[in-house]
């Protein structure tokens, strides 16, 4: 039994005419007549009295008709779930992000823009070091992802889409002797123990920023808040991109760091020829001033 079925079926029930439901289905009546006799084959009996100006639902005909009618219509609604899905306006967007995507405003934008277009699709957030979201993205566990350009490693099997820089800034206790200056360079990092963001022990790209110089010592670790929380303890000067100003704490001072030779961006990963509809629509509303390329 196929679908096609039904609906011949059902078109010869509601005209209670073989001519007129050929008719209303564009085919020929030996066509219709034919379709209907191979269905009474496989219920195993005929659902319709035929006379020579009507037909009739037989016992069988009446119960096939109200299931035949709820098959139709689940089969309609599937494939419209169906074609919702591939248009993105259904489904889930599993993204994973680092907390600077979120302090300096690109993933709450894209966020927001995507859910005003595809308030249906569920969007599933998991903050992540750089390192782990590329593997997300590789073995299907992520769809996309934010994160800022250092520690990601070689990324040329992904898409990565450009985002906003941010220049670097320091994070100091208010009773650090750095928090009485208006800016710092390296050199005056010198003999300090440092807080750095790295995803794990071989990521030194912030220090590699720094160029050459003497450290007391050197505090890794893998979140903002985390580097934030060391600074405030005194245990160290934490080096973080400008944007995580925007966090208030009382016992914190930030200033600015001079005289570097880069600064750090916040990027968009995705993996190419997506096929979900959801991530695919979801890649498609970022902003288009940004540059999307191949790393």
């Amino acid at each position: 039994m196929e679908l096609r079925h039904l609906r011949y079926f059902v078109a010869v029930a509601e005209d209670c005419h073989f001519g007129r439901a050929a008719a209303r289905l564009h085919v020929t009546q030996s066509t219709l007549s034919t379709q209907v006799k191979a269905l009474e084959r496989e219920v195993g009996g005929p659902v319709f009295v035929r006379t020579s100006r009507r037909v009739e639902l037989t016992e069988a005909g009446e119960l096939l008709l109200v299931e035949a009618r709820r098959t139709l219509a689940q089969a309609g609604r599937a494939l419209d779930v169906a074609r919702q899905s591939v248009r993105g306006e259904t489904g889930a967007v599993r993204i994973g992000f680092s907390g600077i995507a979120v302090l300096e405003g690109t993933l709450s934008a894209d966020l927001h823009r995507f859910h005003l277009a595809h308030p249906r699709v569920e969007l599933h957030v998991t903050e992540l070091p750089p390192a782990a979201q590329v593997q997300g993205l590789r073995d299907g566990t992520l769809d996309i992802g934010y994160s800022p350009d250092n520690g990601l490693g070689d990324v040329d099997d992904l898409v990565v889409g450009r985002g906003v820089r941010t220049t670097l800034s320091i994070a100091v206790r208010h009773d650090h002797p750095l928090a009485a200056a208006t800016s710092v360079a390296p050199a005056d990092l010198e003999g300090e123990n440092l807080v750095v963001y790295a995803a794990d022990e071989n990521d030194k790209n912030v220090l590699d920023r720094l160029g050459a110089g003497q450290w007391a010592r050197v505090h890794l670790v893998t979140g903002t808040l985390g580097a934030l929380l060391l600074a405030s303890a005194g245990v160290g000067v934490a080096l973080v991109p400008a944007a995580t100003e925007r966090i208030g704490l009382p016992e914190i001072v930030f200033r600015p760091l001079r005289d570097l030779a880069a600064d750090v961006e916040v990027v968009r990963l995705s993996r190419p020829d997506e096929l979900a509809g959801p991530v695919r629509a979801f890649v498609g509303s970022w902003d288009r001033t940004a540059r999307v390329t191949r790393s």
